[in-house]
């Protein structure tokens, strides 16, 4: 499967997120760079929710707007889903994922709010249903199953096991990668003391996670206009070489292990 607009286009490689510090004018610069996939996890991001109404408004079928919905309720999935749709002015919402699976859920919760999602599907609500996830062990049995027809998980240069099976399967199924916290919530920028050499941009995260042909898109939430012109240039922007590849897992290899917190360690 692929992630394409509604007018067959496929989904640009770099994806925009919400991040509340950004300008709503980020949204047209991303676009009118090559960027058609709009990502929001819930209404409070006010500024992309503002700069996607005129988009959706002139180009509706050229771009993917995503969201998805975090508890494991069904009232209150669709109660979002409806307020989703009436601040956008939307029909028909492209990829709504069942957000944050982890091993607490329980997971009879979780396939009841898929099979309401995949209900919507066949009533032409939803185009894509998908479920974001952290842990690698669910998302194998997501895959395994199909129960996902997209998968958006955690990758970067130093989580990096799911190069092992989580992409792989997923390639192997048809279902497209969106990846997720590609610079390690900001980590991978801020350098190691025991690496001398430049430490990597923003977009050389991105440029790296997209050498994996499992991944579909990279997500990026900058925090202002600059940052996201930077981000950009990665549309543009040649593969890594094999060098460079080494390169980086080398330094995700000591970020990977200055983690703080259980969180930022288990399952990858």
């Amino acid at each position: 499967m692929e992630l394409v607009t509604q007018n067959g286009q496929p989904a640009s490689i770099i994806g925009l997120a919400g991040n509340s510090g950004l300008d709503a004018k980020a949204v047209a610069m991303a676009f009118e760079a090559g960027v058609n996939y709009f990502f929001f996890y819930n209404l409070e991001f006010e500024s992309l929710l503002e700069g996607l109404k005129p988009l959706i408004a002139g180009k509706r079928k050229q771009i993917l707007v995503a969201t998805g919905y975090q508890e494991r309720d069904i009232s209150g999935l669709r109660a979002y889903f409806d307020s989703v749709r009436r601040c956008l002015n939307l029909d028909e919402v492209d990829v709504f994922f069942v957000e944050y699976v982890s091993p607490d859920d329980d997971m009879a919760q979780v396939q009841a709010i898929l099979d309401e999602l995949y209900s919507w599907q066949e009533k032409r609500l939803v185009r894509y249903v998908g479920v974001t996830t952290h842990n690698r062990s669910i998302a194998l049995e997501l895959i395994n199953l199909g129960k996902s027809q997209v998968l958006m998980h955690r990758y970067n240069m130093a989580h990096r096991k799911v190069e092992e099976d989580v992409l792989p399967s997923a390639q192997r199924a048809g279902i497209p990668v969106v990846a997720f916290t590609c610079t390690r919530w900001g980590t991978l920028l801020q350098g190691h003391p025991h690496w001398q050499q430049k430490s990597p941009t923003a977009a050389d995260c991105y440029r790296y996670v997209l050498n994996q042909k499992a991944v579909s898109l990279a997500l990026t939430a900058p925090q202002n206009l600059q940052q996201l012109e930077a981000n950009l240039s990665v549309l543009n922007a040649p593969p890594l070489t094999p060098e460079e590849i080494a390169h980086w897992q080398a330094y995700g290899n000591l970020i990977y292990g200055t983690g703080q917190d259980a969180f930022e360690t288990q399952w990858v």
